[in-house]
């Protein structure tokens, strides 16, 4: 099988349980809730995506004609040194490409493979971390995992407070909130603290990155 890749970059993870661990950032071109452009944006289940994966021209992106190919790629961008490799696989939505092929591949690098999905497919079983965003009005089926990272509040009603007392049910270790951010970032992460305040099962989690201007 090939891949197509939008980017694919050294960095740290800002956001989440893993925050600040260096990590290869693997971002797949394509998503099954938005096409990626804006003329569709009105019309698609997410429409708060705030990250380009359309296409295959980002820096480190390409088509890749196999696994190995890519596992390849995403050594170079890790490195010298075997400990700790660690390697984010995202999007757009990972689950649409990744497969037995690339997960063996990069677990023969040593990498731990994280991944960051929306939950509307089932993780590949072999993923060390499994990092699930729900969308509103999307049918979640990934409902374990090691974190749940749920951005409060979506736009166009989103999520209701039945459906965070429904996912508090779900087999997750951690239950986090992350504010989203829009032009009302300031009142969306009041309304996220509120609610964490509320209901203590959940944390909260910003996007670190941007405040420190990494990508």
């Amino acid at each position: 099988m090939s891949y197509a890749v939008k980017e694919m970059f050294l960095t740290l993870q800002g956001e989440g349980v893993q925050a600040g661990r260096r990590a290869v950032f693997l971002r797949f071109a394509g998503c099954n809730l938005w096409s990626g452009r804006e003329q569709d944006r009105a019309q698609a289940i997410c429409r708060f995506c705030d990250t380009d994966f359309v296409g295959t021209d980002g820096d480190g992106g390409g088509k890749f004609a196999d696994a190995d190919a890519l596992a390849d790629a995403a050594l170079a961008f890790w490195g010298a040194g075997d400990a700790g490799r660690y390697i984010v696989l995202t999007g757009g939505e990972p689950m649409l490409q990744v497969d037995d092929a690339l997960v063996d591949a990069l677990h023969a690098r040593g990498f731990t493979i994280a991944i960051e999905s929306n939950g509307t497919l089932a993780v590949h079983p072999g993923i060390d971390w499994i990092c699930i965003s729900p969308k509103a009005g999307s049918d979640v089926v990934q409902r374990e995992g090691h974190e749940l990272k749920l951005v409060w509040p979506q736009p166009g009603g989103g999520h209701s407070i039945a459906d965070v007392a429904a996912m508090e049910q779900w087999a997750f270790a951690h239950h986090l909130l992350q504010p989203l951010d829009d032009p009302h970032a300031q009142d969306n992460a009041r309304a996220a603290i509120a609610l964490v305040m509320d209901r203590p099962r959940w944390r909260l989690t910003v996007q670190a990155h941007k405040y420190l201007g990494l990508r």
